[in-house]
Formats: C-alpha cells, structure tokens, sequence
C-alpha cells in the first residue's frame, strides 16, 4: 500500500496552478538556456509539462549536487522517492509540485524513470569515480536518460509500435548523449569537487592520469582522450536523430533543436582545443538562432 508522507507544516496554501508552472519556467529559464530555447518550439501545453519535469529533475539533482548536498544520505532520498509517491498520487506537497500533479493528470507518465532517476542520485552518493564506459553508462542513463521516458508521453508518439520503440530508444540515447556532453564540459569543475565523471579505462588507455586531470594538463594524450570520448558522444546523438521521425509533428522541430543546440556544446570544446578546466564551452546566442531554421528544415525532411 503506497505510503504518503506527513504533509509539511505550512503557514500558507500551495500556489495556484498558473503560478507553479510560471515558476517552473523560471527554473528551466534560469538554470538550463540551451533546453529552455527547445521547449518555446513547443506548444504551450507541452513546453508547461516539460517546464515542470525540468524543475522536479532539478530539485532532484540539487539533493546531491547543490548547496545543501553535504546533509543528503540514503535516507533524504528514501524521503524524496516518498515525496514522489505522494505527487504521483495527486498529493502536491510544495508549489512546484502543483504543476507536476497538473501534467501528470494530462499526460500518461510512468513513474518508473522518475525512481530510476533517484537511484542515479543515490550512485553519486558513494561513488566518484567509473572503472568502465558500461557502469557510466548506466549512471548516464538514470540522471538523463530517463528524462526521455519522462517526457515521449508528454512529445507524443507516433502509432506504429515498431515506431514507438524506436522514438522511446532514441529519447533515452539523446538523454545519454546530452549528460556525456555535460561531463566533458564540466571536467575541471567536477574535478574541483574530487570526482571523476570519465571511464578510468579509457584514460588509462590514452596513458592520462588522474593526477594529470587534476594538475588540468592539456597535452597531446588529453586531446586524443576528448577526441575519443567526443565520437561516442556523437553516436549517442546520431541514434537520437533516427527516431525523431517516430514523435508527433509538432515535437520534431523542438526537439532537433534541442539535440543540435546541445551538440553545439561539443563543437566548442573542439574549438577551445579540448581545454575544458580553464574555460567552459557554451554555444553564442547568435549561433543558437542559426541553427533553428536548419533544425526545421530536417524537422520537415527527416
């Protein structure tokens, strides 16, 4: 039997639906540009739902990764997991929650990737380092790949079941691919926090160690290493592109936006010759806007 936890004490009612989906908005506005200019392709209905799957995968992360990530154990997630029980069950328990029970009561969404989400918090919180491309490959899936299964039902699919299962496994492949895309751009701040988001094989493989990751060294060995690491970030997205096909019309052009906008972010790690510890990688707004007639035009062709 589903367990709800105690409401919070509060000294005011929740805020209205508008209000909470405006709020998400801000959130998604605020915290991740590149996304945020995808969802605005969508109609308004869709662009809200995302808006507030976004902020509840943000609130998740900040459990492990924001300011008060040093107080969170096992068991703040165990209460987290119980919190999105109750949200699932219609029960919103603070203002942001008001805009996910709204989605989730016109959307079918599962809450399967929303737990396998937590289950890649709680990998954060005894691990730091992957011995194998397999096992971050499987964190990559429960912190970004799930977020295609959170929001296909929300995109829309087309009819064909042969069409459904290739959308849903190009959703989850773009999810893998955006969050490889935020290690490589992230190495020299995760660094900084004593974690290592790469496969070590793979860095042994190029002869570079961690102290020389933590020493920021940018050589011949680390360019050959992001080189390699880049190209299967790029196979991630190319699987993406072959189901796009499969979602409504009216999702596509958002969401080849949204993949060739965070691609973007690869090119300028290319550009800034893979030195990623001394200055971050983000695509110009002016760059941005040129590639959305492009996404349109293969929204239309592909």
């Amino acid at each position: 039997m589903l367990q709800l936890p105690k409401p919070h004490p509060t000294t005011r009612p929740l805020v209205s639906i508008d209000e909470s989906y405006e709020y998400c908005r801000q959130i998604t506005a605020h915290y991740s540009k590149t996304f945020y200019m995808g969802t605005l392709l969508m109609p308004p209905e869709k662009r809200r739902a995302i808006w507030a799957i976004y902020e509840w995968c943000r609130r998740t992360d900040e459990l492990v990764d924001g300011p008060k990530a040093a107080a969170t154990t096992p068991e703040t997630l165990d209460q987290w997991e119980n919190h999105l029980e109750a949200v699932f069950a219609g029960h919103p328990q603070e203002d942001a929650d008001v805009a996910l029970v709204d989605t989730l009561e016109r959307f079918p969404i599962p809450i399967e990737p929303f737990r396998d989400m937590i289950a890649g918090q709680r990998m954060d919180l005894y691990r730091s380092r992957y011995e194998t491309f397999k096992e971050l490959e499987l964190y990559c899936y429960r912190v970004a790949g799930t977020v295609g299964l959170m929001t296909s039902p929300v995109l829309g699919l087309m009819e064909s079941t042969t069409g459904q299962k290739e959308a849903i496994e190009a959703a989850i492949a773009l999810g893998i691919a955006n969050q490889l895309t935020n290690i490589l751009r992230d190495v020299g701040e995760d660094a900084g926090r004593g974690r290592i988001y790469l496969p070590l094989e793979d860095l042994a493989r190029f002869n570079y160690t961690e102290k020389d990751l933590f020493n920021s060294v940018v050589d011949n060995r680390w360019r050959a290493f992001m080189q390699f690491e880049i190209k299967r970030a790029q196979d991630f997205y190319h699987h993406a592109e072959q189901g796009i096909r499969a979602l409504n019309p009216d999702a596509r052009w958002p969401v080849w936006s949204a993949l060739m906008l965070y691609q973007g972010i690869l090119k300028v790690i290319e550009q800034n010759q893979y030195d990623v510890f001394n200055q971050r990688a983000f695509v110009p707004k002016g760059r941005k806007l040129l590639y959305l007639p492009i996404a349109w035009l293969r929204a239309q062709a592909l």
